[in-house]
C-alpha cells in the first residue's frame, strides 16, 4: 500500500473529522483522481515531439498516456479536426497516491526558487490545478535524453465540496502552499 494512502487512512481522516466536525468517515474528503496533461501544439509539424512527450509522460506517471485530438479545424494554426495535439493520463488508486507522493516530496522541492504553490488555483468545487513548466523536475526523467523542455498541467480532483475543505486536505497531505 502506498505510504501516503496509509497516512491518509491513519492520521488525516482523524484530523479532518475533528476539525470539520464530520460524523461519518465517508464525509471526509479524499483524492479522487489526478489528471496529467501536456499540450503539444508543435506536434502539428513534428511527429517526433509526440513520441518524446509520450515517453516522458509514461515515465512520470507509470502508465501509457492517451492522445488528445483536435475537435475543430483552425486554419490560422494549420490545424485540422482529428490531429493529435496533446497527451493525457488519468491516475487513480495506488498509482495516484504514489505519483502524488513523488510530486510533493521529490519533484516540487527541485523547482528553482520554489516559494510554495499558489493557494488560489482552486476551481470553486474543491479541485486544484497546477502548472509545471519543466518535466525535468521529476527524478524519473534523464536530463541527457530530453529533446525539449515541456510543461504539463497536474489537476488534483478531490471529493471535497468546498475549496477550504480541499485546501486543508492537501495541506495535511503535504502540499506546500505559499504564505501569501
Amino acid at each position: 500500500m502506498a505510504r501516503l494512502k496509509e497516512r491518509y487512512r491513519d492520521e488525516i481522516v482523524r484530523v479532518m473529522m475533528q476539525e470539520q466536525g464530520y460524523k461519518n468517515l465517508m464525509q471526509v474528503p479524499r483524492l479522487d483522481k489526478i489528471v496529467l496533461n501536456i499540450g503539444l501544439g508543435e506536434a502539428i509539424q513534428n511527429q517526433r515531439a509526440l513520441e518524446a512527450a509520450t515517453n516522458d509522460l509514461s515515465l512520470i506517471s507509470g502508465q501509457r498516456p492517451v492522445i488528445t485530438r483536435a475537435k475543430w479545424s483552425i486554419a490560422s494554426f494549420k490545424l485540422r479536426a482529428g490531429m493529435a495535439i496533446g497527451l493525457m493520463v488519468t491516475l487513480r488508486g495506488e498509482r495516484m497516491y504514489e505519483f502524488f507522493d513523488r510530486l510533493v516530496n521529490a519533484a516540487l522541492p527541485r523547482v528553482r526558487d520554489f516559494q510554495g504553490l499558489p493557494a488560489k488555483a482552486f476551481d470553486g468545487r474543491g479541485n486544484y490545478t497546477l502548472g509545471i513548466s519543466e518535466q525535468i523536475i521529476f527524478p524519473e526523467i534523464d536530463y541527457d535524453k530530453v529533446d525539449k523542455i515541456r510543461g504539463l498541467q497536474v489537476s488534483i480532483i478531490t471529493t471535497a465540496r468546498t475549496d477550504e475543505e480541499a485546501r486543508r486536505l492537501l495541506e495535511l497531505m503535504g502540499v506546500p502552499f505559499s504564505r501569501q
